[in-house]
């Protein structure tokens, strides 16, 4: 399988009177197809080294690579554009814009990018509401839906332009038992049978033991894999 994100040396420092490091020195190799399962304490450095991965934030040292393309000196425009055509976010707050339809919502990524006419962006967006079973909710605002449901329209938005990575920081940290499993099987169907690539950041446990690669971080390192297996094997949480 191909490496679709890579970093190397990859560090994150926020300045200040007393500099605080958030990521230090981090390699990693993430394929076409993988799950992965990114794990730690509370302020280890998780969702940072997700921030990284998507390009939302940008590293003090070290590089990412997205699907081959080296990120390291791309103006905002060039980072804005490849996060569009290549990645795609699921957050523990799904982020559908209230005063818009479930549908609308599904759409807007596919209304930036501005590849297909607006027939066609609204029947992909119908075909992506209707896979995770809520073509009826299309003309439903969020506020009229479960948090689950919710959640669900935020992985159909997350898959509009197509991406090769989903990025989602604790997609299951507002949802109830049943949900979760639901968005955990989600998350496996689209990696086996759709070969999309998902890097999650979880405090699950059980959400992580489902994942194909697991991570874990403690004070912004990436510990061995065999010290990540046995954090996660124990069921630690922060």
């Amino acid at each position: 399988m191909s490496v679709v994100a890579r970093t190397e040396n990859l560090t994150r420092v926020l300045p200040g009177e007393v500099p605080v490091t958030l990521v230090e020195d981090i390699d990693l190799e993430i394929r076409k197809g993988e799950f992965v399962a990114i794990m730690g304490p509370s302020g280890s450095g998780k969702s940072s080294l997700l921030y990284l991965l998507g390009l939302l934030d940008m590293p003090t040292s070290g590089k990412v690579w997205i699907d081959g393309v080296d990120t390291a000196g791309l103006d905002e425009d060039r980072l804005a554009s490849l996060r569009l055509k290549k990645l795609g976010f699921v957050f523990q707050f799904h982020f559908l814009l209230a005063e818009f339809s479930a549908l609308d919502n599904v759409c807007l990524p596919m209304r930036r990018l501005g590849r297909l006419s607006e027939e066609e962006i609204a029947g992909k967006g119908l075909r992506l509401l209707d896979s995770f079973g809520l073509k009826k909710h299309a003309g439903k605002r969020p506020s009229q839906m479960s948090g689950g449901e919710r959640q669900r329209v935020a992985v159909a938005r997350a898959l509009a332009n197509d991406p090769i990575i989903i990025l989602a920081d604790e997609p299951t940290g507002s949802l109830d038992t049943k949900a979760s499993a639901n968005l955990r099987g989600i998350f496996q169907d689209l990696a086996r049978s759709e070969n999309r690539t998902i890097i999650v950041v979880t405090h699950d446990p059980v959400f992580a033991q489902a994942a194909d690669q697991r991570m874990y971080i403690v004070d912004g390192h990436l510990e061995p894999p065999e010290k990540a297996a046995e954090h996660i094997e124990i069921g630690v949480r922060p």
